[in-house]
């Protein structure tokens, strides 16, 4: 199921080898509700559901009750340059449905705290200070470019 050569037989005992598979699984949020207990991701296109279930079950030790594909087709769009007609590539997503018991939530990774919003407007103001300070000391070099000052 791998796309990646085998590598070639070389003398010596043992023979040190190590075969990994193309298998790869990205977990996407949801764009319409579902059951707290169902998970989505987006998998390469070899993998079957049996593969997706051993995958979750073996790798991290996730209990899986069942598990469905859809495989969504990649869009048809003109290339800009060159005006070809280019298809995107397709995308198998797979819903994994866990027991009962368990509730899947994504984690909020860019939750503010208390303290945060007085620190951004720190770096803010000085950030609008230093670049006060460079217009004011290229103010009279129009010619030569911003990347190149003193």
């Amino acid at each position: 199921m791998s796309t990646r050569w085998y590598p070639l037989y070389q003398r010596g005992n043992p023979q040190l080898r190590v075969f990994l598979p193309n298998f790869w699984m990205k977990l996407v949020r949801s764009s319409v509700n579902q059951l707290p207990n169902v998970v989505q991701f987006h998998c390469s296109m070899e993998m079957t559901k049996h593969d997706i279930k051993n995958y979750l079950e073996k790798i991290y030790n996730i209990p899986v009750v069942e598990v469905k594909t859809r495989i969504a087709m990649g869009k048809f769009r003109k290339d800009v340059g060159k005006g070809y007609i280019v298809k995107d590539d397709d995308i198998k997503f797979a819903y994994v449905t866990l027991p009962k018991t368990m509730k899947f939530e994504f984690p909020n990774i860019f939750e503010k705290k208390k303290g945060d919003t007085e620190d951004d407007m720190k770096s803010l103001d000085e950030a609008k200070k230093s670049f006060k300070g460079f217009i004011q000391r290229n103010k009279d070099r129009s010619d030569v470019p911003s990347w190149f000052t003193i």
